[in-house]
């Protein structure tokens, strides 16, 4: 029903986005890593790729940065016992690269991580996703275009800071605010040192 939705980030706090789109506002949920890649762009101008998930008693629109994580996504939730906040909390801790290595590897470990994930739900994901879940950007089919896989790139870097920042004792707000006026073309690393330049200022 919905491709994506562009327009205005009104608001962005945790898993909750909402997208001004001609005067009104759609609420999506969000992982982890999308919310740390449009935090700070509050008041500019953002597209987030769309999923409605349809249960008997409600409808929720979930959003992503790119189209690769919805893709990701949608993979997550043909599992059994993967629902729509299952497969949002593995993707707030890998980016579809990071998940599609550590189901290649059969790293149950590491998918455990995710909140609300245990170890068997973890090795469904590896059992029923091995053979599906092959490496986003390989292929001639799959290769995504250069801005596509710039806002990729960014958005894993931008990810990966904020997780190591927060780990330091930082809140969301402030990484966010503090990686507001960084080049998203940096890699983590660079991101971290940058952002702690400007939190300790």
């Amino acid at each position: 029903m919905f491709h994506y939705f562009k327009g205005i980030l009104a608001y962005c706090v945790g898993a909750t986005a909402v997208v001004d789109c001609g005067g009104v506002g759609y609420k999506l949920t969000v992982s982890g890593t999308t919310s740390s890649a449009i935090a700070a762009r509050v008041g500019s101008e953002v597209r987030l790729y769309a999923y409605l998930a349809v249960r008997e008693d409600a409808m929720e629109l979930y959003g992503f940065y790119t189209e690769e994580e919805l893709d990701a996504y949608k993979l997550l939730t043909t599992v059994s016992g993967i629902g729509p906040k299952a497969a949002i909390s593995i993707l707030s801790i890998f980016t579809p690269q990071g998940l599609a290595a550590a189901i290649a590897s059969g790293d149950t470990r590491a998918i455990s991580r995710a909140q609300g994930i245990g170890g068997k739900t973890a090795a469904r994901v590896v059992l029923e996703l091995k053979d599906k879940f092959s490496f986003f950007g390989e292929g001639e089919d799959s290769t995504p275009s250069g801005g596509e896989r710039a806002r990729t790139v960014a958005a894993s870097g931008i990810a990966e800071a904020t997780e190591v920042l927060a780990v330091l004792g930082f809140s969301r707000a402030e990484i966010a605010t503090a990686l507001k006026k960084a080049d998203p073309t940096l890699d983590s690393e660079e991101l971290v040192k940058y952002a702690l330049k400007q939190l300790t200022k």
